[in-house]
């Protein structure tokens, strides 16, 4: 199917008070649950729905991503992510997300091409980092610098020109890697590293971040393996918080470079993009494996309000397919590097059977997730958990360019201005100051 939507249905609603029934259709897509179309439920009568978070509200039609949490599914354009991250790379599947099929070997090559030739960034755009503190986080150098991009290339800004917005998200995914390792190297004080054209995207990033002008650097290839499969792995996943900024800021007609950093601003929260930093952290916290079995308890204890960052997803109720393939991919990049009992690692692994053996996890389907291993292996190359989500938006910016371009294409769009459930004061008059008890 073409995933088109479709009405299959209507479901009837009466109001309990005035007796008056009205008919709202039921919509279904290619795959995934049906949806009651509540657009006109207030004209027709005069209620708004409550849905906190959004848990059980579509804001939006897609064909690009689709998750089944429970089943522990996720396909880009309907292929398995598995597939993707085990046959594929990051090239490949960004233009997957972007145009909607696989490209062919004539697509990739020009495709590729485009990207990597659009890498390097405006010179006077380095003057921007001397502006931070060397202990900035990178995230707020990334906030800042992306959404100073609109100030550079004016000349595709414009979202209603389709060439326009093709070259705006060509220019995204491509300086996003030579940013984000500009921002690493600042906080290092070392010289930026331009991009080379002769390296694949992940390749170029890795030697971006870790080389120096005084000498060659040779990018080992399970290394970039593992940085190209995370790359995949972090690219799109549906309607998310950052996904649903980057929408929220495009439906008021505002600029790519400015919905990106929107984007990049919400990713940054602990419980979205931030959370394979927490995970390190938490694990840091631990210390020991002897440890686990009181941190767990603290866990258990509601009133305690710990956090076992890692496990657990807030769509995924079942483990989730993207931790799978990272799981084989730490113990890959741990072989590489030669660490074969690195203490954090050691206290993961535990924590993670000990979890995983757990009637309180198991009966609540907390598994492990995609942040507790990338978190791991990021570590083990080198990177500071600082880093870890710039990392993810560098992935993940391919997904919201082509969430972004399908949004402004879309002719349901509309300026996104959810309603609210008032609890306040109801209308009162002022009162003099003299006169108040």
């Amino acid at each position: 199917m073409d995933g088109d939507n479709m009405v299959t249905g209507t479901m009837t609603l009466t109001d309990n008070e005035t007796g008056k029934s009205i008919d709202l259709p039921v919509i279904g897509g290619s795959i995934g649950p049906r949806v009651i179309d509540i657009r006109k439920l207030y004209a027709q009568s005069g209620h708004f729905t409550y849905d906190p978070g959004f848990m059980a509200t579509a804001a939006c039609r897609s064909n690009i991503t689709y998750i089944d949490g429970d089943e522990g599914i996720l396909l880009y354009r309907g292929y398995p992510i598995a597939e993707l991250a085990n046959k594929s790379d990051f090239m490949e599947v960004a233009y997957l997300l972007l145009y909607g099929e696989l490209p062919t070997a004539k697509e990739r090559e020009k495709f590729v091409y485009d990207i990597t030739h659009h890498t390097m960034v405006h010179e006077q755009l380095t003057t921007f980092f001397r502006g931070f503190r060397r202990d900035a986080h990178p995230m707020a150098i990334m906030c800042g610098v992306v959404g100073a991009l609109s100030a550079f290339y004016h000349d595709s800004t414009d979202i209603h020109d389709p060439y326009q917005r093709m070259v705006a998200s060509y220019r995204l995914i491509a300086k996003m890697p030579t940013i984000a390792a500009m921002a690493f190297k600042y906080s290092l004080g070392q010289p930026f590293i331009y991009p080379k054209n002769s390296l694949s995207y992940a390749e170029n990033f890795l030697h971006m971040a870790f080389a120096v002008p005084c000498e060659e650097m040779k990018v080992s290839p399970t290394l970039a393996r593992a940085m190209d499969r995370i790359f995949i792995l972090h690219a799109d996943h549906e309607q998310n918080a950052s996904t649903a900024t980057v929408r929220n800021a495009g439906s008021s007609g505002a600029n790519p470079f400015a919905c990106i950093a929107a984007g990049i601003a919400s990713l940054w929260g602990p419980a979205h993009g931030g959370a394979n930093e927490a995970v390190l952290k938490m694990l840091a916290r631990i210390g020991d494996k002897k440890n686990i079995p009181e941190f767990i308890s603290h866990v258990k204890n509601k009133n305690e309000h710990e956090i076992q960052y890692g496990f657990g997803h807030r769509v995924y109720k079942n483990y989730d397919p993207r931790a799978r393939v990272l799981r084989d991919s730490c113990h890959e990049v741990l072989d590489e590097l030669g660490i074969k009992n690195d203490p954090l690692l050691d206290l993961a692994m535990e924590l993670e059977k000990i979890s995983l053996d757990d009637d309180y996890f198991i009966s609540r389907r907390l598994y492990p997730n995609v942040d507790f291993y990338s978190g791991i292996i990021l570590k083990a190359m080198g990177f500071p958990t600082s880093m870890f989500t710039v990392l993810f938006a560098i992935a993940r910016t391919v997904g919201w360019v082509a969430q972004w371009t399908e949004m402004i294409a879309d002719p349901d769009s509309k300026l996104m201005r959810p309603r609210q459930l008032f609890t306040g004061s109801a209308e009162r008059h002022y009162i003099p100051v003299e006169k108040r008890g």
